[in-house]
Formats: C-alpha cells, structure tokens, sequence
C-alpha cells in the first residue's frame, strides 16, 4: 500500500447557521435588518436588498423566508417564461434572489416580474427581491416595471469594517467546527480582501489546508494559505 504523506481533504458539506440570532449585525447592515424585523409593516409588498457578493443578502433572505413562510422563486423557471401564478401555487409571500443578474437578456423576464409584482401586491403578499446592485443601475427597459419597483422600500447592505470582518471569520470558523486563536484572527484582517465573500473563501482555504496538513490553524499556516489564495502575508505593520 503506498503511503501518503498528505491527508486529502474531504470537501464535506457544511451547514452555515441562518437563524437571526446567527446574524451579526453592525452599521453596514443594520438598515437591512430593521426593514426585515419590520415585517409586515412593510409601507408597500415588495421590498429590495441590494449589496455585494457575501453580504448578508442569502442569509436575511434565509431568515426572512423561514419567519414569513415564503417561497424561493426560481429564476430561471421566470425567465424561461413560467407564469408567476404557477410558480407561486398558493404562497402569498415569495423571495427572488438575484435578481439585477436575471435582468436585461429580454423584455420577457421584465413582463414576468410585472405580472410577479401585481399578482403579490393584489393578493396582499409580499415580496422580497435581492441585487447586488441599486435599483437605478438595474437594465429594465419596461417603464412600469421600474415604476412599481420604484415604490418598493429598499436597503443597502454596506463594506464591512475590521470588527465585522473579524466577526464573520470567527463566524465562519465556527460554522465548520474549527478551533482558532484569537491572534490568528488578528494576522489575517489586515492582510485579506475586505468583503464577506472573501473571508468565506480564506475560511474555506483554511480549513482544506489544516485538513490536508493534519495541522490546526496557525499564523504559519495562515500565511502559506494567504500566499497562494492572492493575499499579503508579508504585512506585518498592516492594521
């Protein structure tokens, strides 16, 4: 039997936690989670989250859709032209994810989504959309479209700062069951891309590399990591 000097890791499905209390909240999403603790006092049906890539836009949607009962549309099925009554069924609350990116391939999602938002708004539902982007920047050619929108409350998720950032690693950590230092915690936050989807990414590099390398993690092991995942290890003023 050959030997293997390097234990491959096994890419075993994590379960994040999605509860609200899992949630941090902090400046740069606080609007977010105030207009989601509103509900239903909603001052229209819809309502639209917008931030980057890892902000938090999955998880208060996540949050939102287990407290409401609503439904996760699909996307695509809309866009393919699936009417919005069908795939709704008698759910009077729904959630489209990323919906900025599903928009300006045709006008044939546009009148999808129209029909979407007056069916949920004459039911008395609601409905929360997701984008990484503002409303404004959306590629909607239908005027009534982006007029209906336009009524609907909307909430930026911001950049995080140091102490957010240091959060959801430990966060993250924690979600994977792993043990790590505080001072570990302290060398990567200078040294890493600020935003959420990036300390999702290093987490996950992390802990292939403690895997592989039959290693807890380390600053050592942090440095190696941040060197082959595009950080700054060498840094040690950063902060």
């Amino acid at each position: 039997m050959s030997e293997s000097p390097r234990q491959l890791p096994l890419h075993l499905p994590h379960r994040p936690a999605l509860g609200r209390a899992d949630f941090l909240v902090a400046p740069a999403n606080e609007l977010a989670v105030a207009w989601l603790d509103a509900w239903p006092g909603w001052p229209d049906a819809a309502l639209v989250l917008h931030g980057p890539a890892g902000s938090g836009k999955t998880h208060l949607a996540a949050v939102w859709q287990q407290r409401s009962g609503a439904l996760a549309l699909d996307g695509a099925a809309l866009a393919d032209g699936t009417p919005p009554t069908e795939l709704l069924g008698t759910s009077v609350a729904a959630v489209l994810d990323g919906v900025d990116s599903l928009l300006g391939h045709s006008t044939r999602l546009e009148r999808q989504l129209l029909h979407l938002v007056n069916h949920i708004r004459e039911s008395d539902g609601f409905l929360l959309l997701t984008a990484r982007t503002p409303l404004a920047q959306w590629p909607m050619q239908l005027p009534d479209l982006r007029s209906r929108l336009a009524a609907a409350p909307a909430a930026g998720l911001g950049a995080p700062d140091d102490q957010l950032i240091a959060a959801v690693l430990v966060k993250l950590f924690n979600d994977r069951q792993l043990q790590v230092r505080p001072e570990v915690v302290r060398y990567l936050l200078p040294r890493m891309e600020r935003s959420f989807a990036a300390a999702r990414r290093l987490v996950a590099a992390l802990d292939d590399a403690s895997l592989a390398a039959r290693r807890e993690i380390t600053i050592p092991l942090a440095k190696t990591v941040l060197a082959q995942t595009g950080g700054q290890p060498e840094q040690p003023n950063a902060g």
